[in-house]
């Protein structure tokens, strides 16, 4: 009898102990960091952006990954705060030990985040600004993946110039993000042989409109360009419209989202926005196509934000995937500094130690009566 409960006991542990044998080991993963407004003025393009990434390394991870390793985005909410995305940046650098930063979201709350890199020899891939500064002069740890905002506010201008719009002003925000956007729209309004109606500029903490719309409401524009945040452009044009003011709006990509659409409500028909990718429904382009497919399965809808972010990740990925072994802050950097005409399927982007711009894609949209944005 004792030895039969010895033997029945040797086979008990003997059947833990192979169970144990045969649980998978757990993955080892590539953690890459993201600071940006998940809450304020631009939580709706966010959720848009991140939904575009996230569809992208799923499907990588469903494949297995990076060489065995899956990729795993740990995102902080900055409130679109400069000073929390610099408090963001450091966790994610020195205490979560990210690889890289990926995605963060705004022109002041990404410069606030350039020192946290710099001190420890991190990327930044594919910052959703269009900042001027982020370009020229290059930051040997800023890779951007979409065009600069002076590069749209200009095409913006020159675009209603050549519809016959000679009387246009500006709605700029007050920051570096304002004013980068307005420094385009001057090279435009040059190149146009033109001069604003009027310049306004909006304190970015107050985002008051009273005085752009009192002369808008005087001068009585054709066409009114604002640069400014999603949540607060939609309000302007609400003011404007509820003021009378009938002028052609034009606003940044920043505001291409589905987010912004909905935030303008019964105003949003007829608004032009500047876009930094082709259109979100062209599957002509394999990228684009993917896009869909991936965005079907998972109910999800596309929008020119998710774009951005599908775009985006698959710049990382390709930079991940070049690297021979386990990627480290500097090979990761070394493997971005060397893509040459990389296709994203449809798009093809470079870098060099001497260029981080990576596309310089721009195209006008205006949003129909279904909400959507025609090109």
């Amino acid at each position: 009898m004792k030895q039969k409960i010895i033997a029945n006991t040797f086979a008990t542990v003997f059947a833990i102990a192979l169970s144990l044998l045969v649980v998978p080991m757990a993955q080892a993963e590539i953690l890459i960091g993201q600071t940006a407004g998940f809450t304020g003025p631009t939580a709706a393009a966010m959720k848009e952006i991140n939904e575009g990434a996230s569809l992208y390394f799923d499907a990588v991870n469903k494949k297995g990954g990076i060489k065995g390793e899956q990729v795993k985005m740990v995102s902080l909410d900055d409130k679109f705060d400069a000073a929390l995305a610099l408090q963001n940046a450091k966790e994610l650098v020195e205490k979560q030990n990210v690889l890289a930063l990926f995605l963060s979201r705004g022109t002041s709350q990404t410069e606030a985040v350039l020192p946290v890199l710099a001190q420890n020899g991190v990327a930044l891939v594919a910052p959703s600004t269009g900042a001027m500064s982020l370009h020229d002069p290059v930051n040997p740890h800023v890779f951007n993946v979409r065009a600069p905002y002076q590069n749209e506010s200009s095409r913006s201008i020159l675009q209603l110039a050549s519809s016959g719009l000679t009387k246009v002003a500006v709605i700029y925000r007050d920051d570096g993000f304002g004013k980068d956007g307005m420094a385009g729209a001057d090279k435009g309004f040059a190149s146009a042989k033109l001069k604003p109606l009027f310049v306004e500029k909006v304190d970015k903490t107050k985002a008051d409109f009273a005085g752009a719309i009192a002369k808008a409401v005087a001068l009585n524009p054709q066409a009114i360009l604002i640069i400014e945040a999603p949540a607060t452009t939609a309000r302007a044009v609400h003011e404007l419209r509820a003021s009378g003011v009938k002028s052609q709006v034009i606003t940044l990509s920043n505001c291409a989202s589905t987010g912004f659409v909905k935030a303008l409500g019964p105003h949003a028909r007829g608004v032009m926005v500047s876009q930094v990718f082709p259109g979100e429904h062209a599957s002509a382009l394999p990228m684009i196509n993917e896009l869909l497919v991936l965005a079907k399965a998972r109910k999800v809808d596309v929008s020119p934000a998710t774009m951005e972010g599908f775009a985006a990740a698959k710049v990382l990925v390709a930079a991940l995937q070049s690297i021979k072994g386990s990627p480290n802050r500097a090979s990761l950097i070394s493997a971005l500094d060397s893509m040459q005409r990389v296709d994203l399927g449809g798009l093809t982007l470079s870098f060099s130690p001497a260029n981080h711009t990576g596309l310089s894609f721009v195209d006008l949209s205006i949003i129909g009566y279904d909400g959507k944005f025609k090109r």
